[in-house]
């Protein structure tokens, strides 16, 4: 197993456990532990969104330089690829504001 799937399981880990414990919250009605464990899922939700579009534009990147060093003419229609990972950030900043 590779540290970054490591990383991955730990995250997952955690999310799923904060999960269960903000519904645990929620029906004993302990508010303030239920408003931690929201902020905490809110930012997961921007974190792990803007972690994974990291990971993919650097792979999109890198690749779209190549591609344009052949090609430059393809520059404009490949800058979208570049681009569409961008929305798991909106996504997730979209979250954090449902979940405010």
């Amino acid at each position: 197993m590779t540290k970054y799937n490591k990383i991955v399981l730990a995250s997952l880990v955690f999310a799923l456990a904060s999960t269960g414990a903000a519904q645990e919250a929620a029906a004993a009605g302990n508010d303030s532990l239920y408003e931690g464990l929201r902020a905490v899922g809110a930012g997961l939700a921007l974190g792990l969104g803007a972690i994974g579009t990291g990971i993919a534009q650097a792979r999109i990147g890198s690749s779209l330089v190549g591609a344009v060093a052949e090609d430059p003419s393809k520059a404009g229609s490949l800058l979208l690829y570049f681009l569409l990972p961008e929305t798991l950030v909106i996504f997730g900043f979209l979250a954090l504001f449902i979940l405010r």
